[in-house]
This record gives C-alpha cells, sequence and structure tokens, in this order.
C-alpha cells in the first residue's frame, strides 16, 4: 500500500502555486506538500522562509503584492494555483479591541485575500487548472468564545469564497475554502504560553475538538492541496472543515 507522499506526488506537476503566509504554520505545510507534489511554489510573506521561490510580500501593501505576482510569473512563466493563507489572529470580545485593531485585522485577513486574488486573476484566466483555495476557520460557522474580530474576518472570507466561486468559474477558476478547527501553529503556541496555566488551556483546547487534539498544519494541507488540484475539478464554492467534527459532532463525554 502506497503511504502519503506516494499519493501526492505528481498530482500538481507542471503547475506553478503562489502560497501566501507561508513562511510558517499551515502555510509552510502547505508550501511543502505542494512542492512533493510537483508544483513550482513561491512563498509570499513578511519573513518567506526557504521553500520554493521565497518571495518578501506584504499583503496589506497592494503595490508589493502586484510586484510579488509579477515576479512569480516571471520566474515561471505561468500561474495556476493561488492559496490565499496569510492572516492574523486577535482575541476579545466586540468591546475589547479599538477600531485600529478592528481594522489590522481585517485588512491583513479579508483585504490581503482580496488584493492578491486581484493581482492573480489575469494570470489565472490563462490557466487550464486554475484554482483559489482560501483558508478560513471554523471561527467563521461556530461561535468562539473571545475571537470576536477575527471571526468577523473568517465569515467575510467564507462569503468572499462563495462570491469569487461564482464570479470566476465559468472563466475556468475554482474558488474553494478549508476551514481548520484549532490547529498547531506558532500562533496557539503563543497563546498557550501566555496563558495563566499552559497545560490547562491546552486540555480545554484539545477537550472541544470531538477527536481529541489539536489539528496538524500537515492535516490542513492535504486538504488545501486536494482543493487546489485536478483531482477537484468539479468542486467550487466549497468549504472543506478539517476540525475532527467539531463543526458539526456532538459527543458524550468520553468514559474515564
Amino acid at each position: 500500500m502506497s503511504d502519503g507522499v506516494d499519493m501526492v506526488q505528481g498530482q500538481l506537476e507542471g503547475l506553478v502555486a503562489v502560497v501566501t503566509g507561508g513562511g510558517s504554520g499551515i502555510g509552510k505545510a502547505v508550501a511543502a506538500a505542494f512542492l512533493v507534489a510537483g508544483a513550482r511554489v513561491a512563498v509570499l510573506d513578511l519573513n518567506p522562509g526557504s521553500e520554493g521561490l521565497a518571495l518578501t510580500c506584504d499583503v496589506c501593501d497592494d503595490d508589493s503584492v502586484r510586484a510579488a505576482i509579477e515576479a512569480v510569473v516571471t520566474e515561471f512563466g505561468r500561474l495556476d494555483i493561488v492559496v490565499n493563507n496569510a492572516g492574523i489572529g486577535a482575541q476579545g470580545t466586540v468591546e475589547d479591541n479599538p477600531d485600529d485593531e478592528w481594522r489590522r485585522v481585517f485588512d491583513v485577513n479579508v483585504m490581503g485575500a482580496v488584493r492578491v486574488s486581484r493581482a492573480s486573476l489575469p494570470h489565472l484566466r490563462r490557466s487550464p487548472a486554475a484554482a483559489i483555495v482560501n483558508t478560513c476557520s471554523i471561527a467563521a460557522t461556530t461561535g468562539l468564545p473571545a475571537r470576536a474580530a477575527y471571526s468577523a474576518s473568517k465569515g467575510a472570507i467564507l462569503a468572499l469564497t462563495r462570491a469569487m466561486a461564482a464570479d470566476h468559474l465559468r472563466e475556468g477558476i475554482r474558488v474553494n475554502c478549508v476551514n481548520p478547527g484549532t490547529a498547531d501553529t506558532p500562533w496557539v503556541q503563543r497563546l498557550l504560553a501566555s496563558a495563566p496555566d499552559p497545560a490547562a488551556e491546552l486540555a480545554a483546547l484539545n477537550a472541544r475538538q470531538p477527536h481529541g487534539r489539536l489539528v496538524t498544519a500537515t492535516e490542513v494541507a492535504a486538504a488545501v492541496l486536494y482543493l487546489a488540484s485536478p483531482a477537484a475539478a468539479s468542486t467550487a464554492g466549497t468549504m472543506l472543515e478539517v476540525d475532527g467534527g467539531m463543526h458539526s459532532l456532538r459527543l458524550r463525554p468520553a468514559e474515564s
């Protein structure tokens, strides 16, 4: 029986992908999975790391975004896949954060995806296998405490995904999103480190997801790979949950 690596090798052969926020966490895992699958990958990030073609890019700056996308097309000659993964977290209820913090969260999480998609669309229209995958969140569909600004931004991403899918499907561009549950990422690790009792906080996060643990970045990357690949040619306007069943399962407490 083949392992997971064997199954994805060649799946994106000949295609060019851009992954924003690809320097760490979920984005880094996506870039690595795409490389294994045969894609040529450009990582756009403030700190892009070393996966694929590393380009420093600020998704809050339209000139920076357009320059990065043009650099990708100049280097590789085409663009087929865009993964809008760059994002920031935020804590607090609706009254805890000032307007500037709300604007900052939306500027990165929502307008960042808008800018990158807008700059990429002219190139994607020329691709025979064009796809955009947005990183959304369980926070878009499930009420989480003290995540008002973040949840609102991810709700916007879900709505944007569906609107873009409707706008661009007949141009040959599929748009979908992946909805991770609480994932083991650097941001979550920083939250745990700042908690009064990190072990208790981790236990609470694990218990919140029906399968009893944090989602891994690699698991999310596998879902993104599917949505981006030609294997999903009939999948558009879809959100794919990777959350251990948190979106719909209500299990009884485990027996001790």
